[in-house]
């Protein structure tokens, strides 16, 4: 699956359902260890992933704590995911060719800026050590930093209680700091190595954008936050591609699809796919998943008060989703590139696609390679020690669910 040179691969309709884990991991062993596939990449934060891909590397630590604390966004309290990180743990330990972890994603569940910047701190430390970063730069982001995803109204609303200088202060300090890692780009590889500079300039990069992201809620800008977010993660997994030669990709298909972003009330925004689309053009498949019934992420306002997942109905008549639902009782792939040309035309007929419970206009030729179809998703099942591992806000949220 791919070509020769940077090339990925990528599935997830909705997050924390099992059947998604399952066929992401599924798909993963195949591709890594029939194809040569060097690297798992998924849609979480960029400086936690090292933590991840330490540990499946053989590094020392318990996998709960890795699991809690390695991946943003609760994309690691599961037990699917903890399967998949003990197998790549496991063929490293046996394979001459091991596989990397990376987060493609913005850092501190992509809203706190204190991960990304506590990297880059801890690097100058290292790269230039009589350069003394002005400590009211993390003071300032400290004031809206969170401990989870569960915290995401909480730190908007800290943000915009800041006065506009020390808003300004923030982004004007962070500027000040990637100028200082671009100027001294040379020494300070020398100093340290191209790799650990690399990827403290990445941190940084992220960190910028969470800061863009949030000035733009700040002032009511929902759109900028779209297209901020997927040219930076997108900008990741071209960083990635320059460091292993295929990857697996696994985001929603909202990011990954070669179609703009069209959610309710907002402007098309152009997705992560077609970044990377453009970017390294043939080399980038796309797989889509689409689903039947069952249990998906709940994206109303009650997710924060522990109702994680709501019921799926039967998929709208003439979606993509339901037309992949009347083809098949069981789950199945279909390659949209060699469709005959009746089925051709069915798809083409087709102008929406499910993403979760909201419904989105798509041209499914354009926006996939092929597709994969889920008749019946749940919910994933959550890791005790994960949970263990985690803030205690999370565990208060999850025990809500799980009563």
């Amino acid at each position: 699956m791919g070509g020769d040179g940077g090339s990925a691969m990528k599935p997830r309709n909705a997050h924390y359902n099992r059947e998604s884990y399952q066929l992401r991991h599924r798909l993963t062993r195949y591709l890594v260890e029939q194809h040569g596939f060097g690297a798992y990449a998924m849609e979480s934060g960029f400086v936690e992933g090292w933590m991840a891909d330490d540990w499946v590397h053989g590094g020392q630590g318990q996998p709960g704590h890795v699991l809690a604390n390695g991946m943003t966004s609760l994309m690691g309290l599961w037990t699917e995911m903890r399967a998949h990180l003990e197998w790549m743990r496991q063929h490293n330990l046996d394979a001459a060719r091991p596989v990397g972890f990376y987060g493609i994603d913005l850092s501190g569940s992509d809203i706190s800026p204190l991960p990304g910047l506590d990297a880059v701190i801890a690097y100058l430390a290292q790269a230039d050590p009589e350069f003394a970063v002005d400590p009211s730069i993390r003071e300032i982001a400290s004031a809206f930093a969170v401990p989870s995803a569960f915290s995401l109204s909480q730190a908007l609303t800290a943000y915009g209680q800041l006065p506009s200088e020390r808003r300004d202060a923030l982004t004007a300090g962070l500027a000040e700091l990637a100028a200082r890692m671009e100027g001294r780009c040379l020494d300070y590889r020398q100093r340290t190595t191209a790799d650990t500079y690399e990827r403290a300039q990445r941190a940084l990069r992220l960190t910028i954008a969470i800061d863009a992201n949030v000035r733009a809620l700040a002032r009511g800008d929902q759109e900028s936050l779209f297209f901020n977010r997927d040219a930076a993660i997108a900008s990741t997994v071209e960083w990635i591609l320059r460091r292993e030669d295929r990857i697996v990709l696994a985001a929603h298909n909202g990011h990954i699809q070669r179609w703009p972003a069209l959610w309710p009330g907002m402007p098309p925004a152009s997705t992560m796919g077609m970044h990377l689309a453009d970017r390294i053009g043939e080399d980038y498949l796309v797989i889509g998943i689409t689903n039947g019934t069952g249990q998906t992420l709940n994206t109303s306002a009650d997710f924060y008060a522990g109702k994680l997942f709501t019921d799926l109905e039967p998929p709208r008549p003439s979606s993509l989703d339901a037309l992949m639902a009347a083809s098949s009782d069981g789950p199945f792939a279909t390659d949209l590139r060699r469709l005959s040309p009746t089925d051709t035309e069915a798809v083409r007929a087709v102008s929406q696609q499910r993403l979760g419970t909201l419904y989105s206009d798509v041209s499914p030729l354009d926006a996939y390679d092929a597709i994969v179809h889920l008749p019946q998703v749940t919910a994933a099942e959550p890791d005790g020690a994960a949970l263990a591992d985690s803030p205690h806000e999370v565990q208060q949220t999850f025990s809500q669910w799980t009563q």
